[in-house]
């Protein structure tokens, strides 16, 4: 992974449209080329591989907007919006969301280059201009490339409705794309997934490096879990649920339900266990993972680039280190900022008292001043007056807290802490991002037994993670769509795309409408309308394309 790591692979960008003159002296002779299409023996293909998967990486990294992150989880049913960039801000107060939004237009844009350039690697293997490559090998590395295009296709199908198909390389201006229906798109992704869930490897049978698992390659079960997220969506639960059971009955994984790793031998729990740098990856002794997104500090591995600094601590954590007496420390996850907090649904309505996942080790609520320059507060709880609204009578009233303030002390997942002693004020987190583990793969299983009224069958299934979590057995009574969501929610608060979730369900206005019910009224959800279930087409694109018109969205 790491020798190609080193490649600028800025080259796999889409095609660029430039102005052209009939001057000879602008003429220019290639000498050489480093083009997607001309890396075309088995390491150029690989590199090309590589080289998506780092185009991948922008949409979990961006650095240069860390409210990017914060579109996908504000707005929705678990976070408040306290301390926003801006990007984020049409996603909390829809009335401002328009077709000019900067996060849709990026959206498209990244999923369409991911899309062109997969077209490239896929275009090359059916065309035979991939040398003496064995045909193993072809299928493997189109099952990779199919896996990028299905996601990112499943993406703009789930935000934007039915979009463009392309499906061959776009190497000259076009200007008449027209949108596929949704059903049409769905189509495409199911074929692209299908393949890719025959011809992927197992996790366990990923290409090595040497001697080491490249477990960040596209695997088997990565491809079943998106198609299975991608069948609930298409309204084919018994298809989901197969998917599902193909992952589950494999034997590759299992629930961690027990300490390990490197802090096996210091209070916390095995929920927190894996969520520890150097706890994350299959080779670390996570075998709950499926597709983890490998990320190394680049102090420890020079030169390597890796398309984004992550920047989910800083959006997560609480800005503690703004308090006298405060600084960032490994012990509490390094330095926040808080551009969301969690809200008051999550931390006093979503957990019963003895849920794993809900522990301090899990979710931190109390401080203690540990900046050992201030004497007078050293080693002294943080102890907070605030006033707050009861939802049982709606009623405004007083409680002392260890710590729940707006963003400087307010509780927080330990999912994202990271910290490095060489950089104190946390320029990059230095960690990987889980994308799926074997716990959501049985949620999906419940999602789709629920879908096909199984009940009692979807109970038993929650049952498994919940009885890992120390939660309380439901039966077939409790399981309702809510309920599902919740349960995503208590076991996957900060890892899924909460906002996907929300849009494939179909629920994100009734979600918000109950989260706002115990939210303060300054940091409520507002404007939302049924035509928030999708994003706006681009207005950029929707002006370029001046050959055909490319639809725009109800009401946008």
């Amino acid at each position: 992974m790491k020798r190609y790591n080193k490649v600028l692979f800025g080259l796999l960008l889409t095609s660029q449209v430039f102005t052209s003159c009939d001057k000879s002296f602008m003429d220019e002779k290639v000498l050489a080329s480093y083009a997607p299409e001309t890396l075309t023996d088995s390491l150029g293909m690989e590199a090309q591989i590589v080289g998506l998967q780092q185009q991948f990486n922008p949409f979990l990294c961006r650095d240069d907007r860390q409210g990017y992150l914060a579109v996908w989880q504000a707005g929705t049913d678990i976070t408040m919006s306290v301390q926003p960039q801006g990007i984020e801000t049409p996603y909390v107060t829809y009335g401002l969301l328009n077709s000019t939004d900067e996060a849709a237009s990026w959206t498209w844009s990244w999923a369409y280059k991911i899309i062109n350039n997969a077209n490239v690697i896929i275009n090359n293997i059916e065309t035979g201009n991939v040398g003496t490559m064995g045909q193993a090998n072809k299928n493997s590395l189109k099952a990779e490339a199919l896996f990028y295009r299905a996601y990112a296709y499943n993406l703009l199908a789930t935000c934007y409705g039915g979009v463009p198909i392309t499906t061959t390389p776009i190497t000259t201006a076009k200007t008449d794309f027209v949108r596929a229906t949704l059903d049409e798109v769905n189509q495409l992704i199911e074929s692209d997934l299908l393949y890719s869930a025959q011809y992927l490897p197992y996790i366990d049978q990923v290409k090595k490096s040497g001697s080491k698992f490249l477990y960040g390659r596209p695997n088997k079960a990565m491809a079943q879990q998106l198609l299975a997220e991608a069948y609930l969506r298409m309204d084919k639960p018994d298809k989901a649920e197969a998917q599902c059971d193909a992952i589950i009955s494999s034997g590759k994984f299992s629930l961690i339900t027990a300490r390990y790793g490197v802090k096996k031998n210091q209070a916390g729990d095995y929920f927190s266990d894996m969520f520890f740098a150097g706890n994350q990856r299959r080779s670390q002794g996570n075998t709950e993972i499926i597709w983890d997104v490998e990320i190394e500090n680049p102090t420890d591995v020079p030169g390597l680039s890796q398309g984004g600094n992550p920047q989910q601590r800083r959006v997560w954590g609480a800005a503690y280190h703004n308090l006298s007496g405060m600084k960032p420390a490994d012990s509490l996850g390094g330095r926040g900022i808080a551009r969301m907090r969690l809200n008051n649904f999550v931390l006093y309505h979503l957990y019963e008292a003895t849920d794993m996942r809900n522990s301090s080790y899990n979710i931190r609520r109390k401080f203690w001043y540990n900046d050992p320059s201030k004497s007078v507060t050293y080693g002294k709880p943080v102890i907070i007056p605030e006033k707050y609204i009861d939802p049982a009578d709606g009623k405004e009233k007083d409680r002392t807290t260890y710590a729940d303030t707006l963003y400087k002390l307010c509780p927080y997942t330990t999912k994202w802490g990271q910290f490095d002693s060489r950089d104190e004020f946390g320029y990059g987190m230095w960690k990987d991002i889980p994308m799926m583990r074997l716990a959501e793969t049985y949620l999906l299983k419940a999602e789709a037994q629920f879908k096909q009224g199984k009940l009692g069958d979807a109970a038993t299934t929650i049952n498994i993670i919940r009885a890992r979590a120390n939660a309380t057995a439901v039966s077939a009574s409790n399981i309702t769509m809510n309920f599902i969501l919740d349960e995503r929610a208590r076991e996957l608060l900060a890892e899924e795309n909460r906002r996907m979730t929300l849009l494939r369900t179909k629920t994100l206005l009734q979600r918000v409408a109950m989260a706002n019910a115990t939210t303060p009224a300054t940091y409520q959800v507002t404007g939302i309308t049924e035509k928030n279930l999708l994003f706006p087409i681009p207005q950029s694109e929707i002006d370029l394309n001046k050959d055909a018109k490319l639809e725009q969205n109800p009401n946008y």
